[in-house]
């Protein structure tokens, strides 16, 4: 069956409540145990309790100080981060080397006004812990994020959560968040396949189900109003040549660069779903972007790191069509943030 109509499954499943589709057969479990054992002893700690540098607070503090006449607008932009350790930052010392600061950072220097952030991330989170994530979000009436990334899957794969129920809260924190007035983009699962101690056939098993999982989350996000970006194959190529250099300490969790490498993917898409990146009037035939129908672009971006997809026209042929976008990335300087009382 091909991706596009397995991620159309998992995604129906989601909405229409059906049965948990497993991203693993049942048949493969028993072959598999004795490699994920090794894969947990020798990738480092990646659960609940690990501490994170805290990236919260004003970033981009010299557009609030400079006068009015000189700025659009003063008043910061509110930035929300949520998801699992990917999203908190795991595996970097700096704050200012995680990707809410990297983000907040970049986001500041394109909309040349001041940027709020906010992360409620969770190290070892799984798409369940959402609800919770958003309600800790939306819980100061005074402050609804302008817009929110969520980075999140990893970990319901490695903890085999049933695809279907995975999705089911991904989209419903979406809906929540849209709701409240913020845009949202979902980073979607990355691909697990390229984890250095992991080995054949969990490898392989890893890739397929990462790689069903983002397609699954794509549909899931886009139909509520967000926008997508594809991180697995920024975990894949790149990181696969280049272990030591885009991967931390532990061999699991992104290095600085790799964070950084991640973040430049996602920002033009942060920026665009606010107005402030440039559009084209037609996608770019030469990049490969185009109108597809929502499962086939699914498919597609989760073979691609840095890939957007956003919601298009609302039916088609084949049900709800999207767009496919392959952005040019943009590194930025990044800094620490300044604190606030939050």
């Amino acid at each position: 069956m091909s991706r596009a109509r397995v991620a159309r499954r998992i995604a129906a499943g989601a909405a229409y409540g059906g049965g948990g589709i497993g991203l693993v057969g049942a048949a493969a479990v028993g072959l598999l145990i004795a490699e994920v054992q090794l894969a947990k002893r020798q990738v480092g700690n990646h659960g609940r309790g690990v501490q994170v540098p805290s990236a919260n607070g004003l970033y981009g503090r010299v557009f609030a100080e400079r006068p009015a006449t000189e700025v659009a607008e003063s008043e910061p932009l509110r930035f929300a981060m949520l998801g699992d350790s990917t999203a908190a930052g795991q595996g970097v010392h700096r704050a200012r080397q995680t990707p809410g600061a990297l983000l907040a950072s970049g986001l500041a220097a394109v909309a040349e006004r001041p940027v709020e952030l906010r992360n409620v991330a969770l190290p070892g989170a799984m798409s369940d812990d959402l609800d919770r994530q958003v309600a800790e979000i939306l819980s100061d009436p005074d402050w609804v994020p302008d817009v929110c990334v969520v980075m999140i899957g990893a970990n319901d794969v490695t903890h085999r959560m049933p695809a279907t129920r995975s999705v089911r809260h991904l989209s419903a924190a979406v809906r929540r968040l849209r709701t409240a007035g913020a845009e949202v983009v979902v980073g979607t699962c990355p691909d697990l396949g390229t984890i250095e101690p992991v080995n054949q056939p969990l490898r392989y098993l890893a890739r397929r189900a990462s790689r069903q999982l983002a397609a699954a989350q794509t549909i899931g996000t886009v139909e509520q109003g967000g926008r997508t970006v594809s991180l697995g194959d920024l975990l894949g190529p790149e990181f696969l040549a280049n272990p030591r250099e885009l991967f931390g300490p532990d061999n699991y969790h992104p290095s600085a660069e790799g964070y950084a490498t991640a973040a430049m993917a996602v920002l033009p898409t942060l920026c665009a779903s606010l107005g402030l990146w440039p559009e084209e009037e037609r996608p770019d035939v030469s990049r490969r972007e185009g109108f597809l129908p929502v499962a086939r672009a699914a498919a597609q971006a989760a073979e691609e790191g840095g890939t957007e997809v956003t919601a298009a026209m609302p039916t088609g042929p084949r049900g709800p069509w999207a767009l496919l976008k392959r952005r040019k990335r943009r590194r930025v300087a990044t800094q620490d943030p300044t604190p606030l009382n939050i």
